[in-house]
């Protein structure tokens, strides 16, 4: 036995306002079409609802049976405001969540000044951030555990929309008191006689980086890889290698003259593209929906 929800609400209403008119003018319908719904229920549940006896009295009254689906009933379209209430304060953005996945560079350098914004304009909408590295996030999208992914490098995967938004700025550098920073110009066998600090696999920076390496046809006598740009960094700071970074995340050491940039072929300039990820088959939540809004705008935009 399936109860039907519509004919359930057209019996709560004819409790409700005591009248099968009033249920009719509350519905939106004709009067004999309340009537036969309720005659279909009662059909459908084999049960009486209604007293239909011959008393004058007026008003709608229940059986024992009536009775008690009344209260269930009230309990079903109660649950069913709340869930409305729900939702609609969720379009509005009064409640809900929002869920970003970024690679380390974007995470900890793009994002920060968006997600402020989203958190200003949205106070009752926290947003979490989930970092890792371009496959990790990637995974997590196609998993739905992410609403929304911001990542560098490509993703070849036919079931996520990738967008191209900004492009990130890499410079070579090395420690301060490097000899390879002291020269006018380095060539490719120079920078193959050093050590190479690498990212991980998956990583859009490593990408960028074996792209780089093959390209100019450099092959370093020793690579190290670390699952951290930041890391790196410090590394190179300590005089431990050299390595491919973004602009934005050595800004402040070269700032402090702990790492220079390398005198390579200063004509040519190195980036990497940044995308914005979303599933192709799963529509943005009003949350998703309104950060990708302020992604759209321009990285100068007051936010």
């Amino acid at each position: 036995m399936a109860l039907n929800l519509h004919l359930l609400r057209i019996f709560y209403t004819v409790v409700d306002t005591q009248s099968f008119s009033k249920a009719a003018e509350t519905l939106f319908i004709s009067q004999p079409a309340v009537s036969k719904a309720v005659r279909e229920l009662e059909r459908q549940l084999d049960l009486a609802l209604i007293e239909r006896g011959a008393r004058p009295v007026r008003g709608v009254h229940l059986t024992e049976a009536g009775r008690a689906l009344h209260e269930h009933a009230r309990s079903i379209f109660a649950l069913e405001r709340v869930a409305l209430e729900d939702v609609r304060a969720r379009v509005g953005l009064q409640r809900g969540s929002l869920t970003i996945g970024a690679s380390t560079t974007v995470g900890g350098f793009w994002l920060p000044r968006y997600l402020s914004a989203f958190m200003r304009r949205f106070p009752e909408v926290p947003p979490d951030l989930r970092i890792g590295n371009t496959h990790t996030i990637s995974q997590a999208l196609l998993d739905c555990h992410l609403d929304l992914a911001v990542v560098e490098g490509s993703v070849e995967d036919p079931r996520i929309a990738s967008t191209h938004w900004h492009d990130d700025a890499l410079l070579l550098v090395a420690a301060a008191g490097s000899e390879l920073v002291a020269r006018r110009r380095v060539a490719p066998a120079d920078l193959s006689a050093n050590v190479w600090l690498l990212r991980e696999p998956g990583s859009g920076t490593r990408e960028v980086a074996d792209r780089f390496l093959r390209e100019h046809g450099v092959t370093p006598r020793h690579t190290v890889e670390i699952g951290s740009n930041a890391a790196i960094a410090r590394v190179v700071a300590e005089g431990a290698g050299i390595a491919l970074l973004p602009a934005m995340m050595v800004a402040d050491l070269i700032a402090l003259k702990r790492v220079m940039r390398v005198p390579y072929r200063k004509d040519e300039s190195v980036s990497r593209p940044l995308f914005v990820l979303q599933l192709k088959d799963r529509p943005l939540s009003p949350a998703a929906t309104a950060f990708r809004a302020l992604l759209d705008q321009s990285p100068s935009a007051r936010l």
